[in-house]
């Protein structure tokens, strides 16, 4: 697990430029770095070493030296593809899996790609063509971004890398706004930083020496062969065997391996696998005398399985002390407030071990989240009520006072594109309306992401619904925040349920073996069952539960919010008497959490990333935090 970062040449850029820029993200590599550099392309790379410590510099060359590598991941079948290299005449001098990306591009160029089986991205500069070819993995675990102006191309695991470059232009991405507003992040290749993007997930690019970049979808998960004649009891057989075989994948390493362990199905049923093939260290969080702490659960089940389980708690200080630093290394605002317990979970596992095993991603490819058993009312609804029927309920309800139904009969009227609670997973478009300072601002979020929608068009909606949160939340939010929090504190996370052939199967399950009744992720369940103690098989998701809602009340961070509602951040987007409403509402009763966790974390962001528009007070704030280096303004 590493980071990279490069650029174009241009003649006014000086040549500690690339140094500066690595050094930005040395959490990612803080074991050895190196760099490239001929008259066109400079290349810099930190390394966390994990595999053949002592060979696997990079860059790394191709073997008549025309081709430079640089990658951050693993690549679970690189043995196999070794091989098959050797036997079309390659030679390696290493073991380290980066030596067959390199020889792989040179033998198979874009191709490449078919045979690969991990985590990944990378990036390969041809001197002799003058082409630099990105690429990231299948389902978005690593990062890559570019940046693209039409003068400067630059590329990086990380945003911030770019704050380095003299020609990099900072510039806030202010008609995005709204989205992120809505879903917490931005679906798309856009991000909040102007002329930047992410390379997708399932994509590449390849920028040619002209100056013009390319991009290409090598990879679509879909569901164009689902099985209706499969079982929960077979489907549940397969899932074990898959597993199995992905987890002893996943612990491939010459460092010790050890493993997240909430009180949930997911963490659990992958240590259990883990600890079949050697001894493994778990990790936990939680919170002192709080009722939200799974401390007792995961403890309880690594002794139950004989494994060692290191508890780790943090405190409300803790977490809102932290904040701006999460916002630093997120690079873009992301308000899920697990990150913060994520944060110190890495932190305290670092303390003995570089690789961590993880349980993301089974809710999504296994239909883990309670919004899916909303999808069959709904389709019965809209298939025996008349439309018109439906838009006459919904305008006669939606101005009446709260009762029993009405949500349903308001959103029993929108498709599914609009209606899925994700699409405005905070704010709605008329809470936007009420927040934003400049109403042209504010945007149909439903329309942002139809498209995704579309592809799944004609499919039952709790299919849409998890190619939605595949496509959306899954590399977006879940896996974002799992990179940073974990890179930020140099620990590798790998996802056994993230993964090529786990997906291949999990596109192929009907419903019936997805969902049974009201319980959710029932084939995996079963196949836990098989495994694990049922009252952990069995036991009800709660996600990354944390206090916070119950802290916002407290005086002392209330009082944060407030004054970050009222600072002059907050003036220049939004209506502070609308945001110090929404405070005012948490407070009495009423639920807000996540809409004032979204403002309150964009604010953070927006100060560490444009401290030109704050005050010293919050200047002195933000340098309060571990941030080696708070980002200046170009």
């Amino acid at each position: 697990m590493c980071g990279f970062v490069g650029y174009v040449n241009q003649s006014d850029v000086p040549s500690d430029t690339i140094v500066k820029m690595a050094n930005r993200i040395r959490h990612r590599g803080p074991d050895d770095e190196a760099y490239f550099n001929d008259d066109k392309v400079t290349m810099g790379f930190r390394r966390l070493s994990i595999i053949d410590l002592a060979h696997g510099k990079q860059p790394m060359y191709n073997q008549d030296q025309t081709k430079v590598l640089t990658f951050n991941g693993e690549i679970y079948n690189y043995q196999d593809i070794r091989k098959e290299l050797q036997n079309l005449g390659y030679q390696f001098r290493t073991d380290v899996d980066s030596e067959v990306l390199i020889h792989g591009y040179d033998a198979w160029g874009p191709d490449l790609l078919q045979h690969l089986r991990g985590m990944f991205a990378f990036a390969i500069y041809d001197s002799k063509t003058g082409e630099v070819f990105g690429a990231r993995d299948h389902f978005g675990i690593k990062p890559l971004y570019y940046y693209d102006d039409g003068q400067t191309f630059l590329w990086a695991s990380e945003i911030k890398a770019f704050l380095e470059h003299p020609n990099f232009k900072k510039e806030f991405n202010e008609d995005l706004l709204a989205i992120h507003l809505s879903f917490e992040f931005i679906p798309s290749k856009d991000t909040m930083f102007k002329n930047v993007f992410k390379l997708l997930p399932g994509h590449y690019f390849i920028h040619k020496a002209d100056g013009h970049t390319e991009t290409h979808e090598y990879y679509k998960f879909n569901y164009d062969n689902i099985d209706p004649n499969q079982t929960i009891e077979g489907d549940a057989k397969k899932i074990r065997k898959l597993v199995d075989e992905s987890v002893d994948a996943h612990m491939i390493a010459d460092v010790e391996v050890g493993s997240f362990l909430s009180s949930g199905i997911d963490s659990s049923y992958v240590l259990n696998e883990a600890a079949k093939l050697k001894p493994i260290q778990s990790f936990s969080l939680g919170f002192n005398h709080s009722k939200y702490s799974e401390l007792s659960w995961s403890t309880e089940f690594a002794k139950e399985i004989k494994q060692d389980n290191t508890p780790i708690t943090m405190t409300g200080d803790d977490y809102f002390d932290i904040l701006p630093t999460i916002m630093y290394y997120m690079d873009e605002p992301l308000s899920n407030p697990s990150a913060m317990q994520l944060y110190y979970l890495s932190k305290g596992t670092r303390k003995h071990v570089k690789v961590a095993l993880s349980g993301e991603g089974a809710d999504e490819f296994f239909g883990g989240y309670n919004t899916y058993l909303e999808a069959k009312p709904f389709e019965t609804y809209q298939k025996y009520v008349p439309k018109f029927v439906r838009k006459g309920l919904a305008k006669a309800v939606v101005n009446l006072p709260r009762f029993h139904g009405r949500r349903f009969l308001v959103r029993g009227a929108q498709p599914l594109s609009e209606r899925y609670y994700r699409v405005n997973y905070v704010f709605d478009y008329h809470d936007r309306e009420r927040i934003l300072k400049n109403p042209d601002l504010n945007r149909d979020a439903g329309e942002y992401t139809k498209h995704i929608f579309d592809d799944v068009k004609g499919k039952d909606e709790m299919t849409q619904m998890q190619y939605f949160d595949i496509n959306t939340w899954l590399p977006y939010d879940i896996l974002h925040k799992a990179d940073r929090m974990s890179m930020c504190n140099s620990l590798e996370v790998r996802t056994p349920l993230v993964d090529k052939e786990v997906a291949k199967f999990a596109a192929t399950m009907p419903i019936k073996t997805r969902i049974r009744g009201t319980e959710t992720k029932v084939s995996l369940r079963t196949a836990a069952m098989a495994e694990l103690p049922e009252k952990i098989a069995k036991k009800e998701k709660l996600g990354f539960p944390s206090p916070i809602a119950s802290w916002i009340k407290q005086d002392k961070y209330r009082k944060r919010i407030e004054e970050a509602f009222t600072s002059d951040v907050a003036k220049k987007f939004f209506n502070t008497d609308a945001l110090l409403d929404i405070l005012q509402e948490h407070i009495n009763g009423k639920s807000s959490m996540q809409k004032i966790f979204t403002i309150y974390t964009f604010i953070l962001w927006y100060e560490v990333y444009f401290p030109e528009d704050t005050t010293a007070d919050t200047i002195k704030k933000v340098h309060r935090t571990d941030i080696d280096k708070i980002p200046v303004a170009n």
